[in-house]
């Protein structure tokens, strides 16, 4: 019973609290004594505190300054759309904007050919990607799944990576076959 009190007693100061804070609600509290948000010299006039701050007039005076420091304190410079640095385009080069000592343009040689895949690879390929395939299309074309269907989707899938693990060549190739032999003097 006592415990029941106490979860009470709780909620009724939880409920006070909270009563407390939106009374208070748009209330500003009073700075502690002698502090100061910031420098006195920030402090803007008593006029251009009061007065709008994005009026026409007041941006086309800012604009037409020849300094920053012409606006007054606390104020900004409001540029014209269409000037700012993301609106910045480069020029388009040509061949005279290199000089000798420019190496021009990087342009990579053309890739030595592939080398010629020999029968076995290519069907162990056409097994790795004609399985999951197959499988694909019995699915997506609705047609029964038969065993023979999925003994030719996995076990050509299994048959053709078994296949191309077992073709990889070592990396070793450059080495002789009998390392044990030792330095050749």
């Amino acid at each position: 019973m006592a415990e029941r009190d106490g979860r009470e007693a709780d909620a009724r100061d939880d409920d006070a609290a909270f009563a407390e804070i939106v009374a208070a609600y748009g209330e500003e509290p009073e700075d502690p004594s002698g502090a100061q948000p910031w420098p006195e010299a920030e402090n803007l006039p008593a006029e251009a505190s009061d007065a709008e701050p994005n009026t026409a007039e007041k941006s086309d005076t800012f604009v037409k300054g020849d300094r920053a420091s012409d606006a007054p304190a606390g104020s900004f410079v409001v540029f014209a759309p269409g000037v700012g640095p993301r609106d910045w385009e480069p020029g388009e080069s040509s061949e005279d904007d290199f000089d000798e000592t420019d190496e021009g343009h990087f342009v990579p040689p053309e890739p030595p050919p592939l080398p010629p895949a020999d029968t076995t690879a290519r069907f162990a390929w056409l097994a790795v990607l004609g399985g999951p395939l197959l499988l694909l299309l019995v699915v997506l074309l609705g047609i029964e799944m038969t065993w023979w269907l999925t003994t030719l989707g996995v076990g050509g899938f299994l048959g053709g990576f078994a296949t191309l693990v077992m073709r990889m060549k070592d990396g070793d190739e450059d080495e002789d076959d009998d390392p044990g032999r030792g330095a050749v003097v």
